[in-house]
């Protein structure tokens, strides 16, 4: 799932808490069995891979109907692959009543370059939500169509929270015109009132990431520095910093990823990283090509915590070595909703949609 770490879906649908790393602990299926970590799928069988893939396809198309939020946006994330599934389903999200699904239907309609959503996205520059209305100068833009940018920049400097200007930059750095670099520079200097360090960092980050994407490797710095953290209170950026180093494919840094699945608070020798660090790392390797990392997602696909069971399904989407599909579908026949749709989305990232 491309969009899994915007901003938006974190603030406005679903909240998770980094916390210590915890010894692995066995769930059960909903049909009160343990949850194994292998099955005897053959994913070297074509028509296996074939029916697999469909039935990721079902449950994402299922899933985007559902009740929860998170749940229908992450199911438009993992439709991507599938543009002409999508497609309907996004057209139906542009309306949602949650924010946070509406923003992410206009980012995925221009990620998948769905042009027949165009009139349906003109109205959302002027939503309520500045979420809403900064995806959909995204879409527009990258559909090719003509769209006042300057919103942006006031959402940038102005907002009142450092979700809705994190928001902002990654915008920028997705829409890819250089022009906007000395803005965003100005922007890192600015201190969001009432903000927590903790979220200021975070913002920072953000806008780092833009600005790499936009061709300043050099920002890549401030994106490593945050690898190490000093205590529990800067694990949240190392989170970020950890995926922002695959997404931007910071080849350079897979020695410090490695590094850090074995560090520490006090060093090598102190507490372990918590659990959404390590399957971060095991990520975000698997992205820059690294794919030894199965180990760590296999670690938790079985843990009593729904939030790293979905974690460990994208690791294995991440990875993308197809002797995982069996692991996937087991997850794909989890208790919960949110970890089958995490699973779905990985397998559609081994074995593609079929564009179809």
């Amino acid at each position: 799932m491309i969009l899994h770490r915007t901003i938006l879906v974190s603030s406005l649908i679903a909240t998770a808490t980094l916390v210590g790393c915890t010894a692995p602990q066995t769930t059960t299926r909903s049909n009160g069995g343990p949850m194994e970590p292998t099955t005897t799928l053959g994913h070297r069988d074509p028509i296996v891979r074939s029916q697999l893939r469909e039935q990721a396809l079902d449950r994402l198309v299922t899933a985007s109907s559902s009740s929860v939020p998170q749940e229908r946006a992450n199911a438009l994330e993992g439709l991507l692959e599938a543009p002409s599934r999508l497609a309907p389903i996004a057209a139906i999200a542009l309306t949602d009543e949650n924010e946070g699904v509406r923003a992410i239907a206009a980012l995925v309609a221009g990620k998948a370059n769905l042009r027949s959503l165009t009139s349906a996205l003109r109205p959302l520059v002027r939503d309520s939500s500045p979420f809403v209305k900064a995806s959909a100068i995204f879409a527009l833009d990258a559909l090719g169509e003509k769209v006042d940018p300057t919103p942006l920049g006031s959402l940038l400097f102005d907002a009142e929270s450092t979700n809705v200007r994190s928001h902002a930059a990654f915008i920028l750095g997705e829409m890819g015109d250089d022009a906007a670099m000395p803005m965003l520079a100005d922007a890192a200097r600015r201190r969001t009132p009432g903000s927590t360090v903790v979220e200021q960092k975070l913002l920072e980050l953000q806008i780092a990431e833009a600005m790499v994407k936009l061709g300043d490797r050099r920002q890549l710095d401030s994106i490593r520095a945050a690898l190490l953290p000093s205590s529990p209170d800067d694990l949240e950026a190392t989170a970020l910093a950890v995926q922002i180093i695959g997404s931007v494919n910071d080849r350079s840094s897979i020695d410090r990823l490695i590094f850090l699945s074995g560090y520490g608070f006090d060093g090598p020798k102190g507490p372990p990283m918590p659990a959404e660090v390590m399957l971060g790392v095991a990520g975000s390797l698997g992205k820059l090509g690294e794919r030894g990392g199965s180990w760590v997602a296999d670690k938790y696909m079985s843990h009593t915590d729904l939030l790293l069971r979905a974690q460990a399904a994208s690791v294995y989407g991440n990875i993308g070595r197809q002797e995982n599909l069996g692991k996937l579908g087991v997850l794909l026949e989890d208790q919960e909703p949110i970890v089958q749709v995490a699973a779905a989305s990985a397998i559609l990232d081994i074995l593609g949609g079929g564009r179809r």
